[in-house]
């Protein structure tokens, strides 16, 4: 019996064994050895709500604004031009939603204080129309990924482009720190769009 067919037995036998040793898998692990155990959709889902609330305990957990910080503070040493630039950081930084590819995401090359004073801007339209955003007043360099290929993590492959503009972002209230951090980036708006909006708003356009 070769040890792929022992642990798939070990799995079958005692589904507990199968718990622990997820829990201690990381997402790339974990889908590793789901390409090669038969688990269904509702399986993972039900496992991943188990997992994320046995994560959600204990001094460890990592808080929202260090989890930001990781997944869109980007090191300025990498060119921001490469082609590979999201499908790499993306891994890299272990972004994803629930262990499935995110649709789209922003990298930004900007310092999380720089970034967390934003949130004192004062209210503007998201790209979908909701007024929630905050915009920054200076133009910010950054990488908008946009997903073109794959479901789950690590299949997931991106589209990169750079981009530099003002930035559209969300803020939420952080209790433990009794702060405002930055939660969503909503959009890097280039400098035409900028324009075209305010043209928009002084009626030059339909």
């Amino acid at each position: 019996m070769s040890p792929l067919e022992s642990m798939w037995t070990l799995i079958t036998l005692r589904p507990l064994t199968l718990l622990l040793l997820l829990l201690l898998l990381q997402p790339l692990q974990l889908k590793i050895l789901h390409k090669y155990v038969p688990l269904s959709a509702e399986e993972i889902e039900q496992f991943e709500d188990y997992l994320e609330e046995m994560r959600s305990t204990g001094p460890t957990l990592p808080t929202p604004k260090d989890v930001f910080k990781r997944r869109t503070i980007i090191d300025p040493e990498r060119p921001l031009t490469d082609s590979n630039y999201c499908t790499d950081e993306i891994k890299m930084k272990n972004v994803h939603n629930r262990f499935r590819c995110v649709k789209e995401h922003f990298f930004l090359q900007i310092s999380f204080e720089e970034l967390q004073d934003i949130c004192n801007n004062l209210f503007v339209s998201c790209k979908n129309g909701v007024k929630r955003c905050h915009r920054s007043r200076q133009s910010i360099k950054g990488v908008y990924c946009n997903l073109i290929e794959g479901v789950v993590m690590t299949d997931c492959v991106y589209e990169s482009s750079y981009r530099q503009g003002q930035v559209l972002m969300t803020c939420r209230w952080q209790n433990d720190i009794q702060e405002v951090i930055p939660a969503y980036i909503n959009d890097i708006m280039e400098m035409n769009d900028t324009i075209k909006e305010k043209h928009v708003l002084h009626g030059y356009f339909q």
